[in-house]
């Protein structure tokens, strides 16, 4: 089964751009187009798509509120901003909202596939102004860090240390030599004990606090 994507976008002529080229692609399937954040929850209700590309601006409701409703109804599905902006104002909020990723509409063609097929990999994917604002953002957020991490057994830690690295749960698993679905119930452990809710945050939260070299 090939990756079904669902593209919200308020400009026909980025909706008709994208699915054109992701159409090349022989894992990708276009399964629907939203002109609006509205459309995109309804649409998102009714066709199910595995992926939805994300605009943040758009009339009647925009990507953030979207991407919030979305996420609480439908948590499995994987949404990725796809914007102009790259202000914290934009960041934050689409991050905190559920979005798996977040990229400018200037990247290369190739790196949007690539961005795709590893966020359905559970591999989120920030371009790097985006993480370096929700960085600042956690920075700015006190917590005991130290008994957060007191909490975390030796091998959660070195399952922590791993994600940041940016490794899926299969490389984890061949790293650490244990199952893949050990790995599975280490990660959801620890986002747990360091009230995290995903691996984007567990990787910079190891970041942030100095855990990879």
């Amino acid at each position: 089964m090939g990756i079904r994507i669902l593209i919200a976008d308020d400009h026909h002529v980025v909706r008709r751009g994208l699915t054109f080229f992701l159409k090349t692609q022989k894992d990708i399937e276009i399964i629907g187009e939203a002109g609006n954040g509205r459309e995109a929850v309804e649409l998102a209700r009714t066709l199910k798509p595995d992926l939805i590309l994300m605009d943040l601006v758009m009339p009647e409701m925009d990507g953030i509120q979207a991407t919030k409703m979305i996420k609480t109804e439908m948590p499995e599905i994987k949404i990725m901003m796809l914007t102009s902006f790259s202000d914290q104002d934009h960041v934050i909020p689409a991050l905190e909202a559920g979005a798996s990723g977040y990229q400018l509409k200037d990247i290369e063609p190739d790196e949007l596939i690539n961005c795709i097929r590893k966020i359905m990999s559970d591999e989120n994917q920030l371009h790097p102004k985006a993480t370096s604002h929700l960085l600042a953002n956690l920075s700015n957020k006190k917590s005991n860090v130290r008994n957060l991490l007191e909490q975390l057994t030796k091998r959660e830690l070195d399952v922590l240390r791993e994600i940041a690295k940016g490794k899926s749960n299969k490389e984890i698993a061949s790293t650490l030599f244990i199952t893949e679905k050990t790995v599975k119930t280490h990660v959801s452990n620890l986002l747990a004990k360091l009230e995290l809710a995903d691996r984007t945050q567990a990787a910079l939260f190891a970041v942030k606090n100095q855990l990879v070299e």
